[in-house]
């Protein structure tokens, strides 16, 4: 798909910053998006626009100088933008842009790719956005067989629609009328259930896991994960 924007970017703006002076297109990105963070914004921006605080809670081991730092070189590279939201929530956020939204592939490959990488994660936080990308990752359209189904993901004050398809896992924050059905949980549990590490029935016996609504269409939903897309 082609996007009918134009980075701002003023590129003497990048020259005053590390960079690494290479004509291959790979660097001249990576000077854009190679700094610390860079990508992770991204990430975190990917499933709709969040305020400065709602960063900081998916990013926790940025400190805020360094996020604004971050925020303001994206905005510059025209990859994100700042606005204000009508009343009554007139808050300001940060979104990213279409030329910013071409990096979807780009983050959901590195997840791809990275979650092949061995060691220990506990105790390692994972946000919400994190969380979802995973569920991208392991999705498998071919289980779908032809069904639809839309859920809610409740993460603490945090929801999701979720719509599997055939063509692929919608995932937006958005409100649903009628869901098929609602999972409440946390994204340790979540991330349990989804990667087969823990079974559905332990989590909800736990109370880990409720769900409300059709429990035949959660357990459908949860049964169109596998680990094997990740080979």
């Amino acid at each position: 798909m082609r996007f009918p924007y134009r980075p701002r970017l003023d590129w003497e703006t990048v020259a005053t910053r590390r960079r690494y002076d290479d004509a291959c297109t790979v660097a001249r990105a990576l000077d854009l998006v190679g700094e610390r963070w860079a990508l992770l914004v991204v990430r975190e921006l990917l499933f709709g626009p969040k305020r400065f605080t709602d960063l900081r809670t998916g990013l926790p081991g940025a400190s805020p100088n360094v996020l604004s730092q971050r925020l303001r070189e994206l905005d510059e590279a025209g990859v994100l933008r700042r606005r204000r939201l009508p009343p009554p929530a007139a808050a300001w956020v940060y979104e990213l842009t279409p030329y910013g939204h071409q990096l979807e592939p780009v983050v959901f490959a590195l997840g791809k790719w990275g979650a092949q990488v061995s060691g220990p994660l506990d105790g390692r936080p994972l946000s919400v956005d994190s969380m979802m990308l995973a569920m991208r990752t392991l999705y498998d359209p071919a289980r779908t067989r032809g069904v639809v189904t839309d859920v809610v993901v409740e993460l603490g004050e945090d929801g999701f629609r979720a719509t599997a398809t055939p063509d692929g896992l919608r995932l937006v924050r958005e409100p649903v009328d009628r869901p098929d059905v609602v999972i409440r949980t946390d994204t340790t549990t979540l991330s349990g259930v989804v990667s087969g590490g823990r079974t559905l029935t332990e989590a909800l016996d736990s109370g880990d896991l409720v769900l409300v609504g059709d429990d035949a269409v959660a357990t459908r939903f949860f049964t169109l994960f596998s680990r094997e897309r990740l080979a």
